[in-house]
């Protein structure tokens, strides 16, 4: 019988403020990090690897919570967890003592997202299936066991999300083809768009994305209002206007503020607005929405939890749901959202600004389109082109697509040589440097 051995948990962080890559209004000198967190088996070919997103300081704090959360995997066997990802999900959450530290937010939840990451990277290993095979060959009844449906009952039911993957079930290997056919999912590029960027390196980096096929394209705001139509401005000379244009300015204003400065830059068509306040302003949001509409509202990857998008959702307060991979608690909350936002009819467009993000989130986009919304109308996922060499298994975008991954697991194993070089303090890298 194959058993958890250990779990290993690294801080590893990466020094993306030298070059200003992921600069934006609120975080403007962000290290891209990662808790990272490894489950070994007795079997030296097996294991699970999984992670959640941080910007620097206090990985180290989401590193040792994820130690805590995995505690009890050790010892287990692989089938038990594999078998019955739900039941270990509901587990890991009844930890009365942690759950007091949240609950379903911050720092412990973030651990519980590495960890049941690593969980789900390992059963896709077992089945020798890349992550969005394994959740497409489930069915419904498996999928809704995986979920967690706690507390959404006034929104959605057992028996609604049941419906829901029941009416696509028939025809998901279709959409698999199509997908196929087409060259991958849909993705937009951040890459050109940092804040910290300087107006040539921005217009050279919009030109590359138009050149590599992208159409659509998101920039930062929320700085100077001077600049931020200046940068605007240059952005539609290169791109044209026929390309979509998003603007995102990390929870940087107040709600008037937001109404305002969005309506501002209205004439440069901007196709959404995301993040225009804080992401826990269900209402503020909701306001915002009315204010510059048709501009689309945008949120999401800062959603610590189902219930927050619930209310989002219930309260109308935005256009276009960007959950995060690392931020809910893994697939099983991902799961909820995803149905969530198929009952209320509001398109998914996954976050994926940070390490490893565009690795995981591939899986869940081509698992929505092929289980849950059947739909590619308004669905587009980020993609940043950063650190991806880190990964053994690094996404492939092509043509603005993300080409669908073939090889087992959630495409979440980092290098070996880049975990020794990137742990922090004490890593190659952070060790040179200090």
């Amino acid at each position: 019988m194959t058993a958890i051995l250990a779990v290993e948990a690294h801080d590893v962080r990466f020094p993306t403020s030298l070059s200003m890559d992921g600069s934006d209004a609120m975080n403007k000198d962000g290290d891209y990090s990662a808790a990272y967190v490894v489950l070994r088996t007795d079997d030296p070919d097996l294991a699970g690897y999984g992670f959640t997103f941080t910007i620097g300081r206090g990985n180290d704090l989401v590193a040792a919570a994820a130690l805590q959360r995995a505690r009890p995997l050790v010892g287990k066997s692989v089938d038990a967890i594999v078998n019955d990802l739900g039941g270990l999900y509901r587990e890991l959450q009844s930890d009365s003592q942690l759950r007091w530290l949240g609950p379903d937010k911050g720092v412990v939840h973030l651990a519980l997202a590495a960890v049941m990451n690593a969980a789900w990277d390992l059963a896709a290993r077992v089945a020798r299936k890349p992550l969005w095979r394994l959740l497409v060959d489930m069915t419904p009844e498996q999928l809704v066991d995986a979920a967690d449906l706690r507390y959404l009952s006034d929104a959605l039911t057992r028996d609604e999300a049941l419906a829901i993957l029941r009416a696509h079930e028939p025809t998901r290997a279709a959409r698999i083809a199509d997908l196929e056919a087409r060259g991958g999912y849909p993705c937009y590029t951040t890459s050109a768009g940092w804040l910290g960027y300087s107006d040539d390196k921005l217009r050279r980096l919009l030109q590359e994305a138009v050149d590599q096929g992208y159409r659509h394209v998101k920039l930062k705001v929320g700085a100077d209002r001077e600049e931020d139509r200046r940068r605007l401005r240059i952005a539609r000379e290169v791109i044209g206007w026929d390309a979509k244009l998003m603007i995102d300015a990390n929870q940087v204003w107040d709600v008037p503020e937001a109404i305002e400065r969005v309506n501002e830059l209205a004439e440069f068509k901007p196709h959404w607005i995301e993040e225009p306040t804080s992401p826990d302003d269900v209402l503020g949001h909701a306001a915002v929405r009315r204010a510059v509409a048709p501009i689309g509202v945008a949120t999401g990857e800062h959603g610590m939890n189902r219930v927050l998008f619930k209310q989002f959702l219930q309260a109308e307060a935005l256009d276009f749901l960007q959950l995060d991979s690392a931020r809910l608690g893994s697939v099983n909350e991902i799961l909820a959202v995803y149905l969530l936002a198929a009952k209320f009819e509001v398109p998914v467009c996954p976050h994926a600004g940070g390490v490893g993000l565009c690795e995981l989130v591939q899986h869940l986009s081509i698992f929505d389109y092929v289980a849950v919304s059947a739909s590619l109308e308004d669905r587009v996922t980020e993609f940043v082109d950063h650190l991806h060499e880190h990964f053994t298994d690094p996404c492939v975008v092509d043509r603005g697509a993300y080409v669908l991954p073939s090889r087992p697991g959630y495409s979440a194993e980092m290098r070996p040589e880049s975990v020794a070089a990137y742990s922090f303090p004490d890593g190659g890298y952070w060790a040179a440097a200090r």
